[in-house]
Order: structure tokens, then C-alpha cells, then sequence
């Protein structure tokens, strides 16, 4: 490495490195305040201590690349203003030169990412997801935060705006015990404990609607106890899309594109048999494979374009700080909002669309990858 560009990525580190502390610091401000809250509502230190251990290893997937973007249009920014830059280009110096090795460490976070998306954080999501079903009801309760819906329960779904210690307040129970009807149950407060594998809320100022499939009108209690049958039975986390790591999200995806394969020529041989019904049964089956097959691979080309916002990020930070030749903290921070706003608003945008097969989703994520690659190919050689 020569002096010049020790010079230039010496710079480079030590603004990524003091951007990396302080993007860590806000993002995980919001963690510390949950794991506060967790200590007080008394969960055991051993759970909030995995749940820490888990969780902040997952913040390095947006640090990283911001940190990067950060101190590229930084670094190249100030070099720019104290005309540093311009005497390089006196000397015969080019800003590919300056920027190897810069490029160089963006490509080993790629790397880095890549292995974090696809190793760390899922761990992370199933971990995070087992501890909330190995709880204990109240621990449970506790980590089930007020104001989300509480989907874990069979055959009954719950919410609640506000606790108290044993006591939820606004609780709205979804019932569907009887295949026939859904009843909704309110409550103004509810005492809630574990009966074995059960859940037992005694209700208080109760509207149920309807009563039951023969009654359908809305009846009311002063008090009334509901119990969720086997709420505690499952201690397992069924897995998702996002607890796959690489190589299982590979395999789970030629699994799915096999039996899709195999319901298209079920459906092929039920029309040459003219058996409409089976057919129609073919259809639907190879219809949510594909589906499925749909968030899995959108899935997995997210976490790679997350990763290769390391890249993109000092490709197109380094020429943009340049430009940037005046007042550069403060351009250069707004040019470092735009550029990675516009990327993760596009990415999660378009990953969005992932049960939408049409329209390609996990070719369509990639589009802020391809956006940063031809804004570096017009901006890197108009600065050379």
C-alpha cells in the first residue's frame, strides 16, 4: 500500500469506524429500553440476556453499509474542499487510485453481510421466536408487548392496549372454537393465569358477539372466565421463510420448484383424463407453490441485496462526496440520507410484492443494486 493511499483509507477507517459507534448507539437505543422493560416486568435475566445476544448482532446488517456510506461521502468530500483531490488529478493520480482500497474492505463487509443475513439473523429470528413459546403465560405476556395481536394461541387470537402485571386492559379475543362462527369477545380488564397447559382470563364487563351459532344476537356479563385450551402445549417455533439459513433456503426452494414440477403434470394428466376435479385440486396445489416459492426467493435475494449495499454504497458515495465540495458535513449527510433511504425504500418496496409470482419479485429487488452499479459507471469516470 503507498502512502497516498494509506493516506486516503486511513481517513476512510477512522470515519467508518467512529460512524459504525454512533449508528450502533441510536440503533440499538430502542433494544435497551425493551430489555429495560423485560428486567422490570421480572423476566428471568437468563432469557433477557439471550434475547440481548440475539438481537444485537442483527443491527450490524444496517450499520454496516450505513457506516460505509457515511464515511465515503465524508471522507471523499473533505478531500474535495481542501483540494486534495484536485492535486491527485495534478500529479496524474485517478480516483480509482484512492478508492482500491476503500473498495477493497466494502467488498470483505459484502462478504460479511452476506453471512449476517443469511447465518446471524435468522438464528436470531428462530431464537428470538422459541424463547416467546418456551415462556411461562405471564413471561409470555410480557414479551407479547400491548398493541399487537397475539396469534400464538390455537383457535383464538387476543389484544390488548395496556397490563398491568397480571392484569390486561382493553382485551379483544378472537374465538374460534366453534367451526361454525367467530366470536368476538371485548373485556374492559382481565386477570389472566396458567392452568397447566391452559390459559384462564377471568373477563370483566364482557360483550360477546354473537353468542354462540344458534344465538346470534350479542350478549353481556359483569364477569366470566374464558380459557384457552392448550395454549401452552407448543414449545416449538413452526419455522418461517426468515429462519432458513443459506444453504437450508437453497434446498427448501428446489424442494418447492420440484413439487410445483410435479403438481403441473398432475395437472397435465388430469386434463388428458379428463378428471376436472383432480385437475382443479393440481391447480390449486401447484397455485400456492408457487406462492410459496415466491416469498422464498425474495426472501433470499433480500438478504443479498442488503448485503451489497456495502458495495453499491461506496461506489456511488466516493464520486458523490466529491462533488460535494462545499460545507461537506452537511451535504455530505444529506447526500448519505437520500442515497440510502432510496435504496432500502426500493428493496423493501419491491419485497413486498413477494406472493405476487407474476411480477418477478426477486429479480425486481434488485433494482437499487442495478441503480448504484450505472450511477458509479457515469459518475466514477466523469472524476478521474
Amino acid at each position: 500500500m503507498k502512502t497516498l493511499e494509506r493516506y486516503v483509507f486511513g481517513s476512510f477507517f477512522t470515519a467508518f469506524f467512529l460512524a459504525f459507534l454512533v449508528l450502533s448507539f441510536v440503533l440499538t437505543i430502542g433494544l435497551m429500553v425493551q430489555i429495560t422493560s423485560y428486567i422490570l416486568d421480572g423476566i428471568p435475566l437468563g432469557l433477557v440476556g439471550r434475547f440481548a445476544l440475539v438481537c444485537i448482532p442483527e443491527t450490524m446488517q444496517w450499520t454496516i453499509p450505513l457506516a460505509l456510506l457515511v464515511s465515503s461521502v465524508l471522507t471523499f468530500s473533505r478531500m474535495s474542499a481542501d483540494s486534495e483531490i484536485a492535486a491527485m488529478r495534478a500529479c496524474g493520480v485517478n480516483l480509482l487510485t484512492v478508492m482500491r482500497w476503500p473498495l477493497a474492505f466494502a467488498l470483505c463487509a459484502t462478504l460479511l453481510g452476506v453471512f449476517i443475513n443469511n447465518e446471524i439473523v435468522p438464528r436470531g429470528h428462530e431464537v428470538r421466536r422459541n424463547l416467546a413459546k418456551r415462556l411461562t403465560v405471564g413471561n409470555g405476556l410480557d414479551l407479547l408487548q400491548p398493541g399487537h395481536v397475539i396469534d400464538d394461541f390455537p383457535k383464538a387470537k387476543a389484544y390488548f392496549d395496556r397490563k398491568d402485571g397480571e392484569w390486561l386492559y382493553g382485551l379483544v379475543v378472537t374465538d374460534n372454537t366453534d367451526p361454525h362462527v367467530e366470536r368476538l369477545i371485548t373485556a374492559s380488564k382481565a386477570q389472566v393465569r396458567s392452568e397447566g397447559r391452559d390459559i384462564r382470563l377471568d373477563l370483566h364487563d364482557v360483550t360477546i358477539e354473537p353468542m354462540d351459532a344458534h344465538n346470534p344476537g350479542m350478549g353481556r356479563a359483569g364477569k366470566i372466565s374464558y380459557v384457552i385450551k392448550d395454549a401452552l402445549k407448543s414449545s416449538t417455533y413452526k419455522r418461517r421463510e426468515k429462519d432458513y439459513r443459506f444453504w437450508e433456503m437453497l434446498a427448501e426452494i428446489f424442494k418447492a420448484e420440484r413439487a410445483a414440477r410435479d403438481a403441473a403434470s398432475d395437472v397435465r394428466l388430469a386434463r388428458f383424463d379428463a378428471d376436472e376435479e383432480h385437475a382443479a385440486t393440481a391447480r390449486k396445489m401447484r397455485k400456492s407453490m408457487k406462492k410459496h416459492i415466491s416469498e422464498m426467493k425474495t426472501e433470499f435475494a433480500k438478504r443479498l441485496v442488503f448485503a451489497f449495499a456495502s458495495i453499491c454504497f461506496v461506489l456511488v458515495g466516493a464520486p458523490l462526496g466529491i462533488r460535494a465540495q462545499r460545507k461537506e458535513s452537511t451535504i455530505g449527510m444529506a447526500v448519505s440520507l437520500a442515497v440510502a433511504l432510496g435504496y432500502y425504500l426500493v428493496a423493501i418496496l419491491t419485497g413486498a410484492l413477494d406472493t405476487h409470482a407474476e411480477l418477478h419479485p426477486w429479480w425486481l429487488i434488485w433494482l437499487p443494486v442495478a441503480v448504484c452499479f450505472a450511477l458509479a459507471a457515469y459518475l466514477i469516470p466523469k472524476n478521474l
